[in-house]
């Protein structure tokens, strides 16, 4: 069987991929060991969050499924930051883990140029070190010009419960172990990571009523910009806590914890930690918060979040029935650890396409992130570029002032990372402009450019963005006349007449005024939008840019000079040893990760400004050499 790109694993890296690559025209196979679990929910059933929000909202910009599926399965919507400024606003959705595979499922069956094979990833096949094809543990040969791995963490996965060892990637799934060889043949580097879930607990076992209720918000925040509104009766969550019991039942059983006792290698996530880890951690804190959260909206499984651990089983039940509420818990499933293979990712391409071998792309948790969204994001990058690769077209780059999905990529090739990567705002430089609310004003033009978004869509945002600019120019230009505005309704807030004259942006920009506020007193916005669902978008946009205007200036003049030094390319080929004056740590890092800009290069820990300096010196001398003669 003959294809343009065949992706390995049906997990969330996967589905982006497979549909990214066969919505721009190629010839495509999702190979996966089920095809009805495509895009299972292994972990905690919710999309979304800090950082994680920002990411599928840039997704659901450039034609992804992960926001969509999102919002035709989620049970509780919430916005969360919603009192703090907008860069760290972001949205958080609970799941139906059960109809989340289904509606994949369903939308990649429809896919035109998809197929979807049932098998599990053997011997990857290279010509002259370019990818040919891969081979199924059950013998079927698939050709393709390009091959897109996201294996998850099924690469010799091996589970973790007390002293209890299984193979495989998840419960009741057996590891991927001929492919993980394949990496050694290849001559890629690859290491080993860590992950755990918490015990699945009877809902009908749980005493609620010690609980602190967390309901949706209302209405509920959609996660796609496609949906116009939500009608959907929402769940609840409930909160609770550890208590000195809990932590004293775990402390006494460290000794069954496979974890210290050095039987499992890899790190796990430092940003989510397990039970125990954060009992040792922080054992000066006299409690840590559970989030009691469904998993479906009719069933009974309880997903304790924040209890992530690899204990023994009754171990587990021990210390959760000390705490509140949770006293004559029931289990349904124990939690587990599991350890996998992964591939250092500093072995990659911006494209996320492996150095040593022309074809092949990794995207997911083999990169060592850890989280459905990271993993979307990378399926779709990948599968964009390859695509991409496979019609002679320019690849998809964008800056790291563009999208929180470069911010991610450019830390996985430029940093050393120990430990399962996750997204925050905080990775961002420019965080005031990768926002949530305009992820589609940011990544509209690259999205039409590969063939992602169609001219209607690219157009309706453009619109969008070119009458929000009008209008906040004409806000912030505009001298504010005394005769012209509601005074009575200025002193019902406590606004009082400015001694001076100023512009109605710099009133719109103080605290105390929001847009309805500002509109009792000045009347309304000059343009109203026939469209509700873009009129309100067009007002939160208005107030944004507004409001905000100082601080965006400030960061574009700093992305001004990241591009200056993004353009700056670094030739593959540079020779970093006969660069003398280099020191040997700055030499070490840049010829293990080889930036391919000054922008990055200096991104690199381990590499100062006088290294960088070295290497422009060294640029500019060979753009001074003749070119020699054959």
């Amino acid at each position: 069987m003959t294809y343009d790109i065949v992706v390995v694993g049906g997990g969330h890296a996967g589905i982006e991929a497979a549909h990214a690559a066969a919505r721009l025209g190629c010839r495509t196979a999702l190979l996966t060991m089920d095809p009805s679990a495509v895009g299972r929910l292994s972990c905690n059933p919710a999309m979304g969050g800090l950082g994680k929000g920002h990411l599928v909202r840039e997704i659901d910009a450039l034609g992804g499924l992960q926001a969509r599926a999102t919002d035709a399965c989620g049970i509780q919507f919430r916005l969360l930051n919603r009192s703090k400024g907008p860069a760290v606003r972001a949205p958080r959705v609970q799941l139906d883990k059960d109809l989340y595979p289904g509606w994949m499922a369903d939308r990649l069956a429809r896919m035109e140029n998809l197929t979807v094979i049932s098998g599990t990833g053997g011997e990857i096949h290279t010509r002259h070190g370019q990818i040919t094809g891969i081979t199924t543990e059950g013998g079927t040969r698939l050709d393709c010009r390009a091959l897109i791995l996201t294996t998850g963490t099924f690469l010799n996965g091996i589970m973790h419960c007390g002293l209890m060892q299984t193979r495989g990637g998840r419960v009741g799934e057996r590891p991927s172990e001929r492919l993980a060889d394949s990496f050694l043949a290849l001559g890629l580097e690859t290491s080993r990571l860590k992950t755990g879930t918490p015990p699945r607990l009877k809902k009908s076992t749980i005493d609620f009523s010690r609980c602190e209720v967390q309901p949706g918000d209302n209405p509920a925040p959609p996660m796609s910009a496609r949906t116009r509104n939500l009608d959907v009766e929402q769940v609840c969550c409930w909160l609770t806590r550890t208590v000195e019991q809990t932590h004293d039942i775990i402390r006494d059983n460290l000794d069954k914890s496979p974890m210290y006792m050095g039987r499992i290698e890899g790190a796990g996530p430092r940003y989510c930690p397990s039970i125990e880890d954060k009992v040792v951690r922080f054992e000066d804190k006299p409690s840590h918060q559970i989030f009691l959260e469904p998993e479906t909206r009719h069933g009974d499984s309880i997903y304790p979040n924040g209890v992530s651990t690899s204990l023994p089983a009754d171990v587990q039940e021990a210390f959760l029935r000390t705490v509140p509420g949770l006293e004559s818990c029931e289990f349904i499933r124990h939690g587990y650890a599991v350890e996998y293979t992964c591939v250092p990712p500093h072995q990659l391409r911006h494209t996320l396409e492996v150095r040593s071998v022309p074809g092949l792309y990794l995207a997911g948790q083999i990169n060592g992130t850890s989280g459905y969204e990271e993993a979307a994001g990378q399926g779709l990058v990948a599968g964009i570029n390859a695509a991409l690769a496979c019609q002679g077209d320019e690849p998809f780059l964008p800056g790291r002032e563009e999208a929180y999905l470069a911010v991610m990529i450019d830390d996985l090739l430029s940093k050393n990372h120990r430990e399962p990567y996750r997204l925050f705002t905080s990775r961002a430089e420019f965080r005031l402009l990768l926002r949530c609310d305009n992820a589609d004003l940011r990544l509209a033009r690259h999205a039409h450019r590969v063939g992602m978004i169609d001219d209607k869509e690219r157009d309706a945002v453009l619109s969008l963005e070119e009458t929000v600019r009008a209008e906040a120019d004409r806000i912030a230009t505009t001298p504010l006349r005394h005769s012209e505005a509601n005074w009575n309704a200025a002193a019902e807030i406590g606004f009082e007449r400015p001694a001076k004259m100023c512009m109605l942006g710099q009133i719109l920009s103080r605290p105390e005024i929001d847009l309805e506020a500002y509109e009792r007193i000045f009347g309304p916005l000059q343009r109203r939008l026939n469209d509700d669902h873009w009129h309100k978008r067009y007002r939160e946009q208005v107030e944004i840019e507004v409001t905000y205007s100082g601080y965006f200036e400030k960061q574009y003049r700093q992305v001004d000079r990241l591009r200056e030094m993004e353009s700056e390319r670094i030739p593959n080929e540079l020779d970093y040893g006969s660069l003398h004056s280099l020191r040997n740590e700055a030499r070490a890092v840049l010829e293990r990760f080889r930036p391919e800009t000054i922008g990055q290069a200096s991104r690199l820990a381990g590499v100062n400004p006088a290294d960088v300096d070295m290497i422009l010196v060294a640029l500019r001398r060979r753009k001074r050499e003749p070119v020699s003669s054959p």
